[in-house]
Parts: C-alpha cells; sequence; structure tokens
C-alpha cells in the first residue's frame, strides 16, 4: 500500500457562494489547525471552478472528513490522498462530497 503523506480537500463555489466557503475553510482552520490555502476566485490547476484548498496531515482524515461532509451545507468538496502519484491521487483515490466535477487532468 502506498503511503499517504497527508491530504487535501478542495472546497468549490461560485460568486453566489464565495462567502459560505470562506467561512467553511477558515472554520476548519481554526477547529482543526488545516493549512488553508488561499481562496481562488478562478479555476486554478485541474481544478473547474474556483476553489480554497485545506491541507492536513493524515492523522486528521478521521474528524475533517465527516465534518465536512456534515458542514458542507451544499457545497462540493473534493477530497484526496497526498501519495506523490497526481493522476491517481486525483482520480482513482478521489472521494467527492457532492456533484463530481470534471477535473483537466492534462496537468498532469
Amino acid at each position: 500500500m502506498q503511503r499517504i503523506k497527508g491530504y487535501h480537500a478542495h472546497v468549490y463555489f461560485d460568486a453566489t457562494t464565495l462567502v459560505q466557503a470562506r467561512a467553511l475553510c477558515e472554520e476548519a482552520a481554526q477547529l482543526f489547525g488545516v493549512t488553508m490555502g488561499r481562496v481562488h476566485e478562478r479555476p486554478v490547476g485541474p481544478h473547474p471552478d474556483w476553489s480554497c484548498q485545506l491541507a492536513f496531515g493524515p492523522e486528521l482524515i478521521g474528524v475533517v472528513l465527516p465534518w465536512l461532509a456534515l458542514n458542507r451545507h451544499g457545497l462540493v468538496v473534493f477530497l484526496h490522498p497526498d501519495t506523490g502519484h497526481d493522476l491517481l491521487d486525483h482520480t482513482d483515490h478521489a472521494i467527492w462530497m457532492g456533484a463530481i466535477r470534471p477535473l483537466n487532468l492534462a496537468v498532469f
């Protein structure tokens, strides 16, 4: 089994849900000490929508994942491990909460 170095949760949003997404990410950072990335108001990397990344260690998956599931209130969350194999992490290893969005896999 590949070693999981950490996880990234990407919270997707648009202009109408920007405030909600920012509040969700800030609350996760405060509650769990996860690293909150920039709030991107444009698609970045493989992500088709505006997004904010939450990065955290493998020891937090058991609390962050269920918390996001219960508190996302309709936002799409794309969560994946960091194993060092970006393509597999963003496809086969991915966990979606809400609608599955088409990623731009050409970046890998």
